[in-house]
């Protein structure tokens, strides 16, 4: 069971940032025994494989905290952090404890569960740079990258916590959406 809340855990952090978890879990499994993946996954750990990623991670980095570029990127990641959510929840024992004979369920899970964070985060990101006019992308970006790295370490060496973790930011989603909604009622040609 907790192998499966590492799972759910790695796969929201993708939904959020789509390189984090997966950086985490090759860094883990290359240079501790905290993380041992697969066979058909080992090349995540390969030097070659992590230097890729830590490219692709900065220029997330950067792209999500300029305000409208941060949307266009939430775009193009639709495909991306669903994938990489898919990608970690099957690379983990997390796919092997809910089914060892279809292994597609794993991957189906952290793909859905990776969509959903993803399309909360699209959704609420607008929100906040017209609220803001702004100002808030950079300030949201690093909490939600921040949220990532935290959500992965404790997914991997502290499950349950990031099952409350998980519980928090749908509570956070839920609030944010929320506002979203009451914002629209009341100024129906205000940007969503």
């Amino acid at each position: 069971m907790l192998a499966v809340l590492t799972g759910l855990g790695l796969s929201a952090a993708a939904g959020l940032n789509a390189y984090i978890p997966v950086l985490v879990i090759g860094l883990l499994d290359r240079h501790t025994d905290a993380v041992r993946l697969p066979a058909e996954f080992g090349w995540l750990s390969n030097g070659w494989v992590l230097a890729g990623l830590t490219l692709l991670l900065a220029a997330e980095i950067v792209l999500d905290k300029v305000p409208v570029v941060d949307s266009v990127n939430d775009l193009v990641q639709t495909a991306i952090r669903p994938a990489s959510g898919g990608a970690v929840f099957a690379a983990t024992e997390s796919a092997s404890q809910l089914d060892r004979e279809n292994p597609w369920i794993g991957w189906t899970l952290g793909i859905a569960v990776a969509l959903a964070v993803h399309l909360t985060k699209a959704a609420v990101r607008p929100v906040v740079n017209a609220g803001t006019l702004g100002t808030g992308a950079p300030v949201i970006s690093t909490a939600e990258d921040t949220f990532s790295l935290g959500m992965s370490l404790l997914a991997v060496l502290a499950p349950v916590i990031a099952l409350l973790g998980l519980i928090m930011l749908g509570y956070v989603a839920y609030r944010l959406l929320r506002l979203r909604r009451r914002r629209r009622r009341v100024n129906p040609a205000a940007p969503t």
